[in-house]
C-alpha cells in the first residue's frame, strides 16, 4: 500500500493531538454559537426537474449539490448524523442536511476529496449506491477504491460498466456520453488522509475541478494554505465559482498546516483565480475550538480587509440553492 505525501512538502503534524485535546476539554471549547444557525427549506421539486440551469445548493459542511449540463453533481456526501466510525460517538451533526438523503434529485457523479469520516460517510455513500434509476459514477482519490470494494456492495469496478474510478492527482475523467460536456480533475491540495489509527495517507487527497463550457467550479475539500491553489488557478484559468472550506481552523498552531482560516481562504480564492466563493465546512460539525458560527464572522472580517465586493465570497444557509446564468 503507498504512502502519500503533499507536494508542498509539507505534512500535518499530529504531535500536538493530546495536547491539543487537554486544553479543549480545559477550556471547555468550543462555546455554544452567538446567534442561532438556521437553513432553508430547498426547492426540491425544482431541483428534481431541473435539466436545464446550473445551480449550486450547500447541504451541509462539505456537501454540495452541482446542477451542471443536466448532471447532478454531489460532493462529500455526509449526510447523517454522526461524523464517527461509531454510532453516538464522536462529533455529531448540529445542522440536518439542506437536502435529506432520500429527497435527493438521482445523483450522476459523487466526488470524494479524502477519507476522513466527515467527508466519506459509509452510510450515505451505501445510500446513493443503491438509489433509484442505479448507482452514481464515484470518483474517489487513489487507493480509496480499495476502501469502497470492502464496504459497498453492488459496485463495479473494471472494464466500461464500472462506477468506481480512483484518479492520481492531475488526473483526469470524462464519462459516458449522457454525461454530457463535463470534466472532472483530481487536483491536489495540502492536508492528509486516514481511517484508522493504524493506517495513515494511505489512500490520496484533494480538490476537484469541474468543467462545463457553462461553468467551472472548484470544489477544495480540506486544505491548509500553500502554493497548490496558484498553480490550479495557473493551470485551469478562470472558475466561475469556487466551493472553499472556512471552518476547523482553531487552534492556528495545530490546525494550520491542514486547514485555511477564513482570511486564508480570501487568499486561496485569488489564487485559484475564482470570480466567486463561498464558504462550506462550517456550521455542521464541532470539530475544532473556533464556534460553529465564528467562521462567517472572520470571514467577513477578512473579505473587507481585503477589499473584496460584499458578493464575492460569502457563506449560504444549509439548503440555499443559487442559480447561475449561462454564458452562451
Amino acid at each position: 500500500m503507498p504512502t502519500f505525501s503533499n507536494p508542498s512538502g509539507v505534512d500535518a503534524d499530529s504531535k500536538g493531538l493530546a495536547r491539543w485535546i487537554f486544553d479543549r476539554v480545559r477550556r471547555r471549547l468550543p462555546r455554544p454559537p452567538r446567534a442561532k444557525i438556521t437553513g432553508v427549506a430547498p426547492d426540491l421539486a425544482f431541483l428534481h426537474a431541473n435539466r436545464t440551469e446550473t445551480t449550486v445548493t450547500w447541504l451541509g459542511h462539505a456537501a454540495v449539490l452541482l446542477q451542471v449540463g443536466g448532471v447532478n453533481i454531489l460532493t462529500d456526501p455526509m449526510l447523517t448524523d454522526w461524523a464517527s466510525p461509531f454510532a453516538y460517538f464522536g462529533p455529531r451533526r448540529h445542522q440536518p442536511p439542506g437536502i435529506a438523503l432520500k429527497d435527493l434529485p438521482h445523483i450522476d457523479v459523487v466526488l470524494l476529496s479524502h477519507a476522513h469520516f466527515d467527508h466519506l460517510d459509509a452510510p450515505s455513500v451505501r445510500w446513493l449506491a443503491k438509489q433509484a434509476g442505479g448507482a452514481p459514477h464515484f470518483l474517489v482519490p487513489a487507493e480509496l477504491d480499495q476502501w469502497f470494494a470492502s464496504n459497498v456492495r453492488g459496485l463495479r469496478y473494471d472494464g466500461p460498466d464500472a462506477n468506481v474510478h480512483a484518479l492520481e492527482w492531475n488526473a483526469s475523467w470524462r464519462g459516458a456520453h449522457r454525461l454530457g460536456d463535463v470534466d472532472f480533475h483530481f487536483l491536489p491540495v495540502q492536508h492528509w488522509s486516514n481511517r484508522s489509527l493504524f493506517a495513515r495517507n494511505d489512500t490520496a487527497w484533494g480538490s476537484w475541478a469541474v468543467l462545463h463550457p457553462d461553468f467551472r467550479f472548484w470544489f477544495s475539500g480540506d486544505l491548509g494554505y500553500s502554493d497548490d491553489p496558484r498553480k490550479i488557478g495557473a493551470q485551469f484559468g478562470r472558475f466561475d465559482l469556487a466551493a472553499i472550506a472556512i471552518g476547523a481552523y482553531e487552534p492556528r498552531w495545530f490546525m494550520r498546516t491542514q486547514h485555511v482560516n477564513p482570511d486564508e481562504a480570501v487568499q486561496v480564492m485569488r489564487d485559484v483565480n475564482a470570480s466567486q466563493a463561498f464558504g462550506i465546512h462550517w456550521g455542521t460539525f464541532a470539530l475544532t475550538d473556533e464556534s460553529l458560527d465564528q467562521p462567517p464572522r472572520d470571514l467577513l472580517a477578512a473579505t473587507a480587509a481585503r477589499g473584496l465586493a460584499p458578493d464575492q465570497f460569502t457563506t449560504w444557509r444549509h439548503g440555499e440553492t443559487r442559480r447561475f446564468p449561462s454564458r452562451r
